[in-house]
């Protein structure tokens, strides 16, 4: 049985708020927060991939991670601000305001589009971004899926805890429950490992996660904290239950088209986060009703899960 002594830190990644036009809504920022809060969230994970980092820019990025700041100061929340960038120059100048503002960790994602081809390359980039905020814990977030850099994460440790002194672990957004493995026994467990796929939550606690991230945090936290509440009390039976409940929840998402259902499903929870940004997809009202009726079949009730 895993130990769960200490809580498990769930960071929920929020969405970015639109108006229906798709300007950034700003005010959108502290319903959200305070939606967060009632569900017991004290983590965010902000402009990461659910709060589309790369449809924003620049500017909109700093805004909206001055925001957050801003809405949760004195609200003991803990803010980490994904940096990411293609460019790297954009990168630096959001982990340097990131860490003015007193954000408490931030990340970045590999570039994307001209790729490191070595992990050499990807430490390079990652120490390049740290280093603009060289007080603040850095994670390097590892989404392959969208990225399409495939490298390996425990080489990237190895490699890195030199170069960069404020590495604290990796946000690992990847299936690999092998090399998860690896790096949870990384260095006597030294570093911290996010894990980034709320499907299967379960599995990588029993592999020895401390920590999450994830956006079905944001609109089924109670899935989450009966799913742990379960293994605290050793009964796995039902902790699969929850577990399975946000794996289904999940695949209906994805059926519709993940953000724009999801935006439409907090939408339809009180909380306006509007609608989503081309080149994504935002449901019709048609589309809307059979992506309900079929959250409905999986379990979504009026009032939630």
């Amino acid at each position: 049985m895993p130990d769960i002594s200490h809580p498990l830190e769930i960071l929920a990644a929020p969405y970015t708020p639109f108006h229906d036009d798709g300007s950034l809504d700003l005010d959108g920022v502290e319903p959200h927060a305070a939606h967060l809060a009632r569900n017991g969230i004290q983590s965010v994970f902000v402009n990461g991939t659910t709060g589309e980092c790369h449809s924003l820019a620049l500017a909109e990025r700093e805004a909206l991670a001055r925001r957050w700041i801003e809405v949760t100061r004195g609200a003991k929340v803990r803010v980490v601000v994904h940096v990411g960038s293609n460019c790297l120059v954009d990168a630096v100048a959001l982990a340097r305001q990131a860490g003015q503002l007193g954000a408490a960790g931030i990340a970045a994602m590999s570039p994307s589009y001209f790729k490191p081809r070595t992990v050499a390359d990807l430490v390079d980039c990652a120490a390049t971004i740290a280093a603009a905020a060289p007080q603040t814990p850095f994670y390097l977030y590892d989404i392959p899926s969208l990225t399409g850099v495939q490298l390996s994460m425990p080489d990237f440790l190895s490699q890195a805890r030199e170069r960069i002194p404020n590495l604290v672990g990796l946000k690992y957004s990847n299936p690999d429950l092998l090399q998860f493995q690896h790096l949870v026994h990384a260095d006597g467990g030294r570093w911290d490992i996010p894990w980034g796929s709320d499907e299967s939550l379960l599995a990588a606690l029993a592999l020895g996660a401390r920590s999450a991230v994830g956006s079905t945090y944001n609109f089924a936290a109670p899935v989450y904290r009966r799913l742990l509440a379960a293994v605290g009390r050793g009964d796995w039976t039902a902790a699969r239950h929850e577990q399975f409940q946000s794996a289904r929840i999940v695949q209906v998402l994805i059926r519709h088209g993940y953000l724009g259902a999801s935006k439409a499903l907090m939408r339809r929870m009180g909380v306006p986060v509007g609608p989503t940004r081309l080149p994504l997809n935002n449901p019709t009202p048609a589309q809307e009703a059979a992506l309900f009726e079929d959250l409905a079949r999986a379990g979504w009730m009026a009032g939630g899960l």
